[in-house]
């Protein structure tokens, strides 16, 4: 089994999120996915400038949409989707190694078909009432590290 964890993004669209998170998965070792359909071509100069240049550590996959994903990958590890619609907090959950984490678009986040599909495993970050969601790669680092710390920072410094 897969030990790493696993960053997976919904048909994001502004690139230098991705690239902050293409940069985040490199420095964890942590495999990112890439669900299709992209706002974005990943060899943008907005992608590079933001992360590309640890494009070379990093296990990044392409998926040209969700069922192509998830025909690849059965539901043998731990999914967790964000979402600002979970109920759960992120912090609440006992991670372990080979979990994958679901992230949705910056404009959209996560279809309700997904969300309803995995309803136990949506978790959301703590945050003001009146706030509509957190940046992407602030959210996938916040869960991200909370996982790492949970299994002990494995091969990390």
């Amino acid at each position: 089994m897969d030990e790493r964890f696993h960053v997976i993004l919904y048909q994001p669209e502004i690139p230098p999120n991705t690239g902050n998170i293409v940069r985040l998965c490199a420095v964890t070792g942590c495999t990112l996915h890439l669900v299709g359909p992209l706002g974005f071509r990943l060899d943008g100069a907005a992608v590079r400038r933001a992360g590309m240049d640890y494009r070379e550590w990093a296990d990044l996959r392409r998926w040209p949409d969700w069922e192509s994903y998830w025909q690849a990958h059965p539901p043998t590890a731990r999914l967790f989707l964000a979402t600002t619609h979970g109920a759960g907090h992120y912090a609440d959950r006992h991670y372990q190694p080979g979990d994958r984490f679901l992230f949705g678009s910056e404009g959209a986040g996560l279809p309700a078909s997904l969300r309803a599909a995995h309803p136990d495993t949506l978790v959301r970050i703590p945050m003001m009432a009146q706030a509509r969601s957190l940046n992407l790669a602030n959210s996938v680092s916040i869960i991200l590290y909370e996982a790492l710390r949970q299994v002990g920072f494995p091969g990390l410094v």
